[in-house]
């Protein structure tokens, strides 16, 4: 076997890779030492902007295998037949955190998924909680402000968190959600991940339906206390991305099977809930859990920079038989999420092997801009339409139009029987057993406790109160006791 070259970029041979040149031994170095500077150049731009979320993240590959029939909401190709498998490529995440951060922290966790259909790339951008904290995307960036490090501290700060909460009672649900038992999760294996947002499906027919996503995971539900997780970051900061990158190793291939909830559109109107709502969920008990089939990672990647921190997902990456609901915050981020990419990875980030198309082949008029590598032939003309048999449009709507009325300017979401802010942060606390609930509260109050404005708790508290008696009382009164301390 014969031996492998070092060579420079433009693959001529490296003669001395430990020595670099100079004007005679000990004296300076030479400009025009082409592989010392190249290798210093290179390596100064070896990093890439970070997300300003969910930059911290682990991925794989597996497969998405169909298991029940759903053709009858819709007309997908790759959920058109039962026992059909289709390449995934996933992107776990926490979100407030930087690059570096640890794993096993208090934080959402983002549940990205790409599958590489034969009707192109469909990404599926969700989290493990099935809510969020704000339900319009023009306080997104506000939102995320008050989570990430000061500017002057240069640290989270409990006063922004839970003042920016303070005036987005809204978040409630999420709150509960996030300070209750599944906060922590063990791994990243063993948590469930949803869509969160509301998403269109039509069938064959041109009818159309509201969706939801539900990925359980077979795993089983593991999480941590908030005394596990401080031990464990101790331990292993990379703990959630150790646990999946040995699990895949030693062939143990974790696996979830999705469920959607369906809604008719003609439901949708009417509901009790407004159903584009991202601070509420539906109720199974109103639309029943319907299974779809089961997601399996089973590789890899070769290589963490390459896959995973420049793996770039959507949610405007629909396929024909899936589209958009009119949720606010899915239309933000059909925005912002590509446009984040074009900023980090470049115009031309979709043909990078991780997010370029895999059953297919993308065709169309982009040429140019930095990092091109598709050209098409030399009598490929880059505009439409053209008399060369360039690709042409199909004239058939990925998805089912949506029906509009009223008068444009800014406006507040249509408000349903059921509609307000509480009722189902008050509900999902109701449900949870006494050491759940007491654990809950202890998460809050460790946190309130340490804001320094009497009115931001006092606003914060109201919430609580507002969604069950007996949970604003407890928060009240642990937050006294800790501050009496």
């Amino acid at each position: 076997m014969s031996k492998r070259v070092l060579t420079t970029e433009s693959g001529a041979p490296v003669a001395d890779n430990q020595n670099s040149a100079s004007a005679g031994v000990g004296g300076p170095l030479l400009l025009q030492d082409q592989h010392l500077l190249e290798k210093l150049a290179r390596f100064n731009r070896e990093r890439i902007p970070e997300r300003v979320v969910h930059a911290r993240g682990s991925g794989a590959y597996g497969y998405f295998e169909v298991t029940d029939d759903v053709t009858g909401f819709t007309r997908a190709n790759f959920l058109g037949e039962v026992g059909k498998r289709t390449e995934t490529f996933i992107r776990f995440s926490t979100v407030a955190d930087n690059l570096g951060g640890a794993d096993a922290v208090r934080d959402p966790r983002g549940f990205a998924l790409k599958f590489y259909t034969e009707e192109g790339n469909y990404d599926l951008v969700g989290n493990n909680t099935p809510v969020f904290f704000i339900k319009d995307p023009i306080k997104f960036p506000d939102f995320i402000h008050s989570q990430k490090r000061d500017p002057f501290t240069g640290k989270q700060e409990p006063d922004n968190v839970w003042d920016f909460w303070a005036h987005a009672p809204e978040a409630t649900h999420q709150i509960t959600w996030l300070m209750g038992d599944r906060g922590i999760p063990a791994s990243y294996r063993h948590m469930n991940g949803y869509g969160s947002h509301t998403y269109q499906w039509t069938n064959a027919a041109g009818e159309a339906f509201f969706v939801k996503y539900h990925f359980k995971t077979n795993q089983g539900i593991r999480s941590l206390s908030s005394e596990q997780a401080a031990e464990l970051v101790g331990k292993d900061a990379n703990s959630h991305q150790t646990d999946l990158l040995q699990a895949i190793e030693r062939g143990v291939n974790p696996s979830w099977t999705l469920y959607v909830q369906i809604m008719p559109a003609a439901e949708a109107p009417d509901y009790r809930f407004n159903p584009f709502d991202l601070t509420k969920v539906w109720p199974h008990a109103d639309y029943p859990l319907q299974r779809v089939g089961r997601l399996v990672l089973d590789r890899n990647p070769d290589n963490v920079f390459a896959e995973v921190e420049q793996a770039a997902f959507s949610p405007n990456n629909f396929v024909p038989g899936i589209g958009p609901s009119p949720d606010k915050m899915l239309q933000g981020r059909l925005f912002a999420y590509a446009d984040a990419h074009r900023y980090r990875l470049g115009v031309n980030h979709t043909q990078l092997p991780v997010n370029a198309p895999k059953a297919t082949s993308a065709d169309n008029y982009g040429r140019d801009g930095a990092m091109a590598t598709r050209y098409g032939s030399r009598h490929d003309k880059n505009y439409e339409p053209n008399s060369y048999d360039g690709p042409a449009q199909t004239d058939a709507a990925l998805s089912a139009p949506l029906a509009l009325a009223g008068w444009t300017g800014t406006h507040a979401a249509a408000v349903h029987v059921k509609d307000d802010d509480f009722f189902q942060a008050g509900e999902l606390y109701r449900l949870m057993s006494a050491e759940e609930k007491s654990r809950l509260v202890a998460n809050i109050a460790g946190g309130l406790s340490q804001v320094t404005r009497d009115d931001v708790i006092e606003k914060n508290l109201a919430h609580f109160h507002a969604a069950d008696a007996d949970y604003g009382k407890r928060v009240e009164e642990a937050v006294r006791a800790l501050r009496e301390d």
